[in-house]
């Protein structure tokens, strides 16, 4: 997938896309909180989503069921790559190290580590 920025609106929708799976115009506006947008109002983002390629669609009579074409483990990966070279000149180290120096739990910094040596461990295995 190339990289390809949403909008904050264009955001929203996908992750609501991805919680239901597939649904039709009513099925994504229902997910959205009280007031609800009005229904032309995300139909026009959904139709910049198919255009985006992010939204495919199933055709019924008249109207359309919409699905996700870009898994959102995909967008994310791709959206943090994105910050790693925007904001970190490409390095992951760097970024991490920005984690690292927030003010993060000890026992976040903990889990990071552990999730990282697991990681480790595991390419070693395979290798």
């Amino acid at each position: 997938m190339e990289s390809k920025e949403l909008t904050k609106a264009e955001e929203q929708v996908m992750q609501y896309l991805w919680k239901i799976s597939k649904g039709f115009l009513k099925d994504i506006v229902d997910q959205f909180p009280v007031p609800k947008p009005a229904y032309t109002t995300v139909s026009t983002v959904i139709r910049i989503l198919v255009k985006k390629g992010f939204i495919g669609y199933n055709t019924y009579g008249k109207i359309h069921e919409y699905y996700p074409l870009v898994s959102k483990n995909d967008y994310f990966q791709n959206h943090v790559k994105s910050i790693i070279t925007n904001f970190f000149h490409g390095s992951a180290p760097e970024f991490a190290s920005f984690f690292a120096n927030e003010q993060l739990k000890l026992s976040e910094l903990e889990e990071i580590k552990e999730i990282i040596e697991e990681k480790i461990k595991s390419i070693k295995k395979s290798n």
